[in-house]
């Protein structure tokens, strides 16, 4: 690809790949002299921590940023990042980021999740781009109003399911909607991480399995899926190592069985309670069967495998996020961080929406309700949670 600078803005001249060449991924690819508008863009990142620092790697390293803005209430992790990064404002407070008019668009990796909602409305509300982390809200009634108030000031809002930018999730998507597998007849998604990550989660948030783990499931599998909408959902929880380490009411892993309304139903195993191991270890299972074929998909990270005589065996390259691994990247949030670089940029849709988002909460609180009841749960739910508790049958 080749940028012209044109005025204020950057026009993109694309080229296709040479025969014999690796297939272009970036959303920028365009046919032999067709010409795109380019818009360079400021962006604001509230919270880099894990998550939020890979982002603000990301876009310093992308050409279409033009001023990077931080915001993170830890001093000392400030200063790191913003070192890494050279950027233009770094705050502990991010509100003083709303009052920097330049900035287009922003992503929200704060925690705890009980941050996301009002952050994102205001960011929303004063007419700017947004990314935010998932859970899209608490409440399904604050993420109506969210989606609202992005439709209202036309801004681009999206959620971050980063698992739709693994190669092989999207392979199965692909094979799905090409008809590589025939019509899709059940699916079984099992993933598991550790505890110490587990501990991490729980320890900001009361959110359940359902809510935090299998939520990237979720999102994936109802995407694979549509335009086929949820109906029933039912689940139980287990408890064992994460109640007897924290004495409260966490279980260690959470199954959710979902049906479709075209018949179609599938199964999604959670957990956060495996044994001490590599930082942020994740491991995830994937059977996805159609009437012609099906897809058995081994995403457990143990195709590298590192072993020293200081740290034993360790399986590198394993979190769900990824990593950076010096000019390279493994994993799918650096293509999600830039996927949403260019929808604003580009001006171009985003894969995933908010009210994709909107479902899959709706259907972790249903599971959530039936673990507790012991009893399936219909949809739609009402707006409020508690109404939800009181008369969800």
């Amino acid at each position: 690809m080749i940028f012209v600078r044109h005025g204020s803005d950057w026009l993109l001249f694309g080229l296709r790949h040479a025969v014999g060449a690796p297939p272009a991924t970036s959303a920028f690819i365009a046919h032999a002299g067709e010409r795109s508008s380019v818009r360079q863009i400021n962006v604001g990142i509230i919270g880099t921590g894990w998550c939020g620092g890979i982002r603000a790697e990301t876009c310093a390293a992308n050409p279409l940023v033009k001023n990077l803005h931080l915001a993170e209430t830890r001093p000392e992790r400030l200063t790191e990042i913003a070192r890494l990064t050279g950027a233009k404002t770094a705050t502990t407070d991010y509100r003083e980021l709303l009052k920097i008019d330049e900035i287009d668009a922003y992503y929200i990796s704060a925690t705890p999740e009980s941050l996301h909602y009002p952050i994102a409305r205001e960011c929303l509300l004063a007419g700017k781009h947004v990314f935010l982390e998932k859970p899209i809200a608490l409440e399904l009634h604050e993420a109506d109003e969210l989606i609202a108030i992005a439709h209202k000031n036309r801004v681009k809002f999206t959620i971050g399911y980063s698992q739709r930018f693994n190669h092989k999730f999207a392979y199965v998507r692909k094979s799905i909607a090409d008809g590589t597998i025939g019509k899709p007849v059940s699916a079984l998604v099992s993933r598991h991480i550790t505890r110490g990550l587990g501990k991490k989660i729980t320890g900001r948030s009361r959110l359940s399995p359902a809510a935090m783990e299998a939520t990237h499931d979720l999102d994936f599998v109802l995407w694979c899926l549509e335009p086929a909408k949820p109906i029933r959902v039912y689940s139980t929880v287990n408890y064992g190592a994460m109640k007897a380490a924290t004495g409260g009411d966490i279980p260690d892993t959470q199954y959710i069985m979902v049906t479709m309304d075209n018949g179609v139903s599938f199964v999604i195993g959670a957990g956060w309670s495996l044994p001490p191991g590599y930082p942020n270890f994740s491991t995830t299972w994937i059977e996805m069967i159609g009437t012609e074929g099906a897809l058995l998909v081994d995403d457990s990270h143990r195709d590298v495998v590192l072993n020293t005589m200081q740290q034993g065996m360790q399986l590198p390259m394993s979190s769900m996020p990824g990593e950076f691994v010096d000019h390279s990247y493994a994993g799918p949030m650096k293509a999600e961080t830039i996927h949403f670089l260019e929808a604003v940029g580009c001006d171009r849709p985003v894969l995933v929406t908010a009210e994709q988002a909107r479902q899959v909460m709706e259907v972790y609180i249903a599971a959530d309700l039936s673990a507790e009841r012991n009893e399936a749960v219909s949809l739609p739910l009402p707006e409020s949670r508690l109404a939800a508790a009181g008369g969800a049958r």
